[in-house]
C-alpha cells in the first residue's frame, strides 16, 4: 500500500487524525488522490490507514489505526456501529444524525435520517468517490426509501469537489416530508415541513432539536422575538408553549414561505417578517420595542479562520442590539454554529456586548452539541456548536 511518512512532531502522533501538507516527511508508492494509504512514522511503524488527497491542505485523514480498505462490509460495520451508539444513548433513531464524520470513523461522511428518508453528504474526495457504496450500505442496513445527496456545502471546494445535490438512490420525494418535534405529556407534537432537496443544510437543524423545547419553557405569557427564524421552529415552539406574542424574522423568502405553512399546519399565531435581522434590530431599537425572550440562532458567520474578526464584530453588534431590546428580566437564548468561534471567544463577546449595552445578566445554562453529533476530545474540529441561556438582571 502506498503512503506517507509523517514528520516527528506531526499532530497525528499526539492523538489527532489529520495530517497537514506541512507535516509530510515523504510520500512513497505514488498514491493517487482518493486512495486509501498507509501512514507511517519516521521509524517505519504503521500508525494507520488514511484517505489521501494531495490537493487538500489536509493531505491525509486517518480512519483506522490498522490496515483497512474501504469496501461495502467496512461501511456497513461503521454505519451500524454509529446507529447502535445513538440508540444506546436514547436518541430517536428515526430522526437524527446517524453518522457525524470523524466522530464515527468516517471522515467527511454525514448521514441524517428522517424516517425512511436519508440525506448523505460526502465532504472528502475519497468518500465522494465511494458514495454509491455508502448508499448501498445504508439501504442494506435500514431499508431506506431514498437517499438524497446534499453535496452543496462550500467546504467541498477545499477537496477539489464540485457542488451538487439531487437524488442518489430511490424515487425523489413527491413533496416535502413532515417531521414531529417537541411532543410532551402535556402538549401535542409540532409538525414541521422539511424539504430535503432544498432546505437549509440537510433539510432541518437536527442539532437544535432538543433545544426548541428547552427554550420554549421560558416563553409562557411572554413577548418572543426569534431572529434568523428559518422554518420557525423556535418561534412555533414558543407559541406552542403559550407565548403572548411571537415574531420571527428571516431574510430568506423561501424559508418564510415554509414557516408560514408550518404555522398554519399547527394552528399557531406567529408574526413572520421577511427582513434582514440586523436591519430589523436597528429599527426595533429606534422604536424602543421590548421583548421578554429573544432567540439568536444565526447561520455560521465564518467558515474560515481568516473570517473570524468580521464574524466576531457581527456577533457583537447582534448581541448589543438584542440586549437593548430585552425587558428588565428578559431572557436571551443565543447560539453559534461556527467552529472557528470557540466557546471562550463566544463567552467573552457576550460579556463585552453586555458592557456596551449597559446590561447585567445571569447565565441559566449552557447549550452543547447534541449526542447524535458526538465530539472527539482529540479532534477539536468535531465540535462546532455552542450556546447559552441568559436572564437579565433588573435594577443593575
Amino acid at each position: 500500500m502506498a503512503g506517507i511518512v509523517v514528520k516527528p512532531r506531526a499532530r497525528i502522533l499526539h492523538g489527532h487524525d489529520w495530517v497537514f501538507s506541512s507535516e509530510v516527511l515523504k510520500v512513497f508508492g505514488n498514491p493517487a488522490d482518493g486512495d486509501v494509504i498507509s501512514l507511517k512514522d519516521g521509524k517505519d511503524h504503521l500508525i494507520g490507514s488514511a484517505l489521501y488527497n494531495s490537493k487538500s491542505q489536509i493531505v491525509a485523514r486517518r480512519f483506522s489505526r490498522r490496515r483497512q480498505d474501504l469496501d461495502l462490509d467496512f461501511f456497513k460495520r461503521r454505519i451500524a456501529r454509529a446507529a447502535e451508539y445513538r440508540v444506546r444513548r436514547g436518541i430517536d433513531p428515526q430522526l437524527c444524525r446517524v453518522v457525524w464524520s470523524e466522530s464515527d470513523g468516517l471522515p467527511g461522511v454525514v448521514i441524517d435520517r428522517y424516517g425512511e428518508h436519508f440525506v448523505l453528504q460526502t465532504l472528502t474526495l475519497a468518500m465522494d468517490m465511494r458514495k454509491e457504496l455508502i448508499a448501498h450500505a445504508v439501504i442494506e442496513l435500514f431499508g431506506a426509501k431514498n437517499i438524497i445527496e446534499r453535496n452543496d456545502a462550500p467546504i467541498r471546494r477545499a477537496e477539489g469537489l464540485e457542488l451538487r445535490s439531487g437524488v442518489l438512490e430511490g424515487p425523489a420525494p413527491s413533496a416535502p416530508i413532515l417531521i414531529e418535534i417537541n411532543g410532551t405529556p402535556r402538549r401535542t407534537s409540532l409538525q414541521l415541513e422539511v424539504d430535503l432537496l432544498h432546505g437549509q443544510k440537510t433539510g432541518f437543524y437536527l442539532d437544535q432539536r432538543e433545544n426548541y423545547e428547552i427554550v420554549a419553557q421560558n416563553a409562557q405569557g411572554r413577548r418572543v422575538l426569534d431572529c434568523f427564524t428559518n422554518q420557525a421552529a423556535f418561534a412555533l415552539a414558543c407559541a406552542h408553549a403559550g407565548a403572548n406574542a411571537v415574531t420571527g424574522v428571516e431574510a430568506n423568502s423561501e424559508s418564510i414561505g415554509v414557516a408560514q405553512k408550518n404555522a398554519q399546519r399547527n394552528h399557531l399565531q406567529v408574526e413572520l417578517k421577511e427582513q434582514d435581522v440586523f436591519q430589523f434590530l436597528r429599527e426595533a431599537g429606534k422604536a424602543e420595542a421590548q421583548y421578554d425572550l429573544i432567540v439568536l440562532d444565526p447561520p455560521s458567520f465564518t467558515k474560515t479562520k481568516g473570517g473570524l474578526g468580521d464574524a466576531m464584530r457581527g456577533y457583537h453588534e447582534l448581541h448589543v442590539r438584542a440586549f437593548k431590546l430585552l425587558s428588565r428580566d428578559g431572557v436571551l437564548a443565543t447560539f453559534s454554529c461556527s467552529h472557528h468561534v470557540t466557546e471562550n471567544a463566544f463567552a467573552q463577546m457576550i460579556a463585552n456586548a453586555l458592557v456596551d449595552a449597559r446590561r447585567s445578566a445571569r447565565r441559566l445554562r449552557r447549550f452543547e452539541q447534541a449526542l447524535d453529533h458526538p465530539v472527539l476530545p482529540t479532534l477539536p474540529e468535531t465540535e462546532y456548536f455552542k450556546g447559552v441561556l441568559l436572564e437579565m438582571m433588573p435594577g443593575r
